[in-house]
């Protein structure tokens, strides 16, 4: 009396144009994402990497924790940096974040 029929509705078809259309934001995320985040990181950890290829012995360098030195010593995965006279610091070449001038170290 009180409760109508219940008539099971047709299944809705989604097409695929409402489907591109609801990835599109995710996407377009995306891409912005990696313009303004990704492609700057991956630009400065090329530059870091050729500036450490390219240490030579006398430049004068910062280190991790805000050292000045000048290098005294290459290796291969190390690099000797002296920070005073007769005292050197033995650090990875990860750890020099920048090449300073000449004659900024005294």
């Amino acid at each position: 009396m009180f409760i109508s029929s219940a008539y099971a509705q047709a299944a809705a078809t989604g097409s695929t144009e409402s489907t591109l259309l609801s990835l599109l934001p995710l996407v377009l995320m995306f891409v912005v994402l990696y313009f303004i985040m990704i492609r700057p990181q991956m630009k400065k950890q090329k530059e870091h990497k050729a500036m450490i290829d390219a240490l030579a012995k006398g430049d004068e360098v910062v280190i991790g924790g805000g050292v000045i030195g000048r290098v005294a010593k290459l290796g291969e995965t190390f690099v000797h940096i002296e920070v005073a006279n007769s005292v050197e610091l033995q650090v990875q070449r990860a750890a020099v974040i920048q090449v300073l001038p000449k004659g900024t170290f005294k």
